[in-house]
């Protein structure tokens, strides 16, 4: 268990690094009033390397360990059922075993007692005893088989159930390798070809858009990266970082004033943008637009 929660910590901060990486590459470039020589002295300080290659391999190494488990679990689940069900049915065999026999034992009994007061239809009694016992047990074996099918039906779904969720711990465990690739690449068009693998599997992945759209505007495609934004919106109409991508496409085409109009429905949506607008060399041509500065200063 405490592996599990290991690696669900693990899977959640994977793409919100990758994400993080990407969507503040615009900080890397120092700002303006920070000498060279404080970043070089910051560099010969560093006394571990910023990446652990291992990390990868360990998640990959618990994500297999993690589908075993759930194989052994599934068979094992299936072993009780099965175990259950058989019990089940010898304990209803047995009942009815026993519910018959009584019955004929009193059958017999009540044969007996007629026996010795003289009745003579003995034979129309034996007729019909027949008939009653041929009902009972065609009611006993209707109910099992009622609720043989019933327990059928529930191990399928289960069964069910267990697949999905293997074939979701799959997609996932790509998912997650594809985004961590996409962070760790500094090229942008192997950035845009990691996107596209991300939307194959999952078409309507907003986040991959949006990001695509980043990369494909540091390619100088402005009108491919508004497109891009435009299919997130379709997507997710409330992504703050799809308008904040689609307002740097615009100022990169000269629409100010749109450009400006998706900035402020970023801002409306997550207020963190502000710091990040004054320093981002893709919203540099806005710096001296006043709808801009009346924004940034809002």
């Amino acid at each position: 268990m405490v592996r599990i929660i290991l690696l669900g910590l693990l899977l959640g901060l994977a793409p919100l690094a990758g994400a993080g990486a990407t969507a503040q590459e615009p900080d890397k470039n120092p700002p303006a009033a920070e000498a060279p020589q404080s970043q070089d002295a910051r560099l010969d300080r560093l006394e571990k390397p910023l990446y652990t290659p291992f990390i990868e391999r360990y998640m990959l190494d618990e994500l297999k360990q993690l589908r075993v488990d759930m194989a052994a679990q599934r068979s094992e689940l299936i072993q009780q059922i099965v175990d259950r069900e058989l019990k089940s049915v010898d304990r209803g065999v047995a009942y009815a075993t026993d519910a018959v026999t009584y019955f004929f034992y009193l059958i017999a009994g009540a044969i007996s007692i007629l026996v010795l007061v003289g009745w003579s239809s003995i034979r129309d009694m034996k007729e019909r005893v027949h008939s009653l016992a041929d009902e009972e047990i065609s009611k006993l074996v209707h109910a099992y088989e009622e609720r043989l099918h019933s327990i059928e039906v529930q191990l399928n779904q289960k069964a069910r159930h267990i697949e999905e969720n293997r074939e979701e711990i799959e997609l996932t465990q790509e998912v997650q390798a594809l985004w961590l690739r996409a962070g760790q690449d500094g090229n942008p068009s192997h950035k845009i070809a990691i996107y596209d693998q991300l939307l194959k599997l999952r078409p309507d992945d907003c986040e991959a858009l949006s990001y695509k759209a980043d990369s494909v505007l540091e390619l100088g495609e402005p009108q491919w990266a508004a497109n891009l934004c435009h299919q997130a919106l379709v997507i997710d109409p409330d992504n703050s970082h799809a308008f904040y991508q689609l307002a740097c496409a615009y100022t990169a085409l000269n629409q100010f004033d749109d450009a400006v109009r998706y900035l402020s429905e970023a801002l409306r949506r997550t207020d963190s943008y502000r710091e990040e607008m004054a320093k981002d060399p893709a919203l540099a041509a806005l710096a001296d637009y006043a709808p801009f500065q009346k924004l940034l200063h809002a």
